[in-house]
């Protein structure tokens, strides 16, 4: 039996970063069922920093830590964690309301975000078609992150601190006795005075073998696949661009471009795999939107974003069970949040409340309280 003061159930970025911020309070080890970290959802994202996505709380988080990857602390990584990558929230004619509704949205958090008129889109990216876009939302200060770097520097910082991560190790069985909680692994038995619950896509699962009530999660296929861009169209320089409805979008990574449906298909917990058909509907609404063509697929993948009800994250203190701790629901948030989330769950596992500068910027405590969704599943 290894006893430690927090078991943290997962290794992706949600348990990475939790790890990293936790063990400077106690003592740390991470369980992870894969072979690797981050196999899922974390290795598999469009990897884009960008302020004005998901809902206020998630926002909140966003702008919260954008100072972190700005300028990590020393030692964290050997390159910058962000690369100037602008954004762009395209939108036909019968779109407008719906562009100007975002931008009403965003810009208090984020004010440096512009409304564009159709030629200033065209010249931006010359391959939007002229009878398609109508105007856009340009947020400028969108970034690239470098996913990778941003990982492996919270699982090797965490490791500096002393934590230990442990991969192959699967969770067969947790609960609590004699003020601790007792966990089975594929690796071994531990003993820990709290656990965190970063288990992506099986957070609930995790739960249930607590004797915690689920929160709801729903995992969610997404589809990306890469081609070759049109010779010489300098598309380097091209912002992300996304439909304002997240009906598509794509944007230029490693000299290709990425592309996307944005589709969002329920599914189990599971190693997430392309459809053909997602890729075809990609394909045809690039078509109608641009004057891009798709010859050849480079590279293609599938990963899970796992949401609940609401849309915000889920961090915190379970309702019931005493010293499990949840940190879920990231949807396709958890990259860009995960520094302002880490300090948030380390805070709330060690006796403290939201951080006050996340507080400042408008994110309340009741957003992310696993109980608000504990509570809909059956309670009054």
């Amino acid at each position: 039996m290894t006893e430690c003061d927090f078991l943290v159930v997962g290794a992706g970025i949600a348990g990475a970063s939790a790890a990293w911020a936790l063990a400077e309070h106690g003592s740390v080890i991470v369980v992870e069922r894969e072979t690797s970290a981050g196999y899922h959802t974390t290795g598999r994202s469009s990897a884009q920093f960008l302020e004005s996505y998901g809902n206020l709380s998630t926002r909140c988080l966003t702008r919260g830590g954008r100072p972190f990857l700005e300028d990590p602390p020393d030692g964290f990584a050997e390159s910058p964690l962000l690369s100037p990558r602008a954004a762009l929230f395209f939108a036909r004619e019968d779109q407008l309301d719906a562009l100007h509704a975002l931008h009403a949205t965003v810009r208090a958090l984020t004010p440096e975000v512009v409304l564009m008129d159709a030629g200033e889109v065209r010249d931006c990216v010359p391959v939007m078609r002229a009878d398609y876009v109508a105007g856009a939302l340009f947020e400028p200060v969108s970034m690239d992150i470098d996913v990778h770097a941003l990982h492996q520097g919270f699982l090797r910082g965490a490791r500096r601190r002393g934590a230990r991560v442990v991969l192959d190790a699967e969770l067969m069985s947790v609960e609590r006795r004699s003020a601790r909680w007792h966990a089975e692994t594929r690796s071994g038995r531990y003993a820990a005075k709290a656990i965190v619950n970063a288990a992506g896509a099986w957070c609930d699962e995790v739960a249930r073998l607590a004797g915690a009530k689920p929160v709801g999660l729903v995992p969610k296929r997404r589809t990306v696949f890469t081609f070759d861009p049109p010779a010489a169209s300098c598309s380097d320089g091209w912002p992300l661009c996304i439909d304002v409805d997240e009906a598509l979008y794509f944007k230029p990574d490693a000299g290709r471009l990425l592309c996307s449906p944005a589709d969002e298909t329920p599914s189990p917990p599971c190693d997430a795999q392309p459809e053909e058909i997602d890729i075809a509907v990609a394909v045809d609404r690039l078509g109608k939107a641009t004057t891009l063509e798709v010859n050849r697929i480079a590279s293609r993948w599938a990963g899970l974003r796992s949401f609940v009800a609401d849309h915000s994250l889920v961090i915190g203190p379970d309702a019931d069970l005493e010293d499990f701790y949840w940190v879920a629901g990231q949807g396709g948030y958890g990259i860009q949040t995960s520094p302002a989330v880490a300090r948030t769950i380390a805070a709330l596992a060690t006796g403290g409340d939201v951080p006050h500068d996340l507080c400042a910027l408008g994110l309340k405590r009741s957003d992310i309280d696993p109980a608000r969704l504990q509570r809909d599943q059956g309670e009054p």
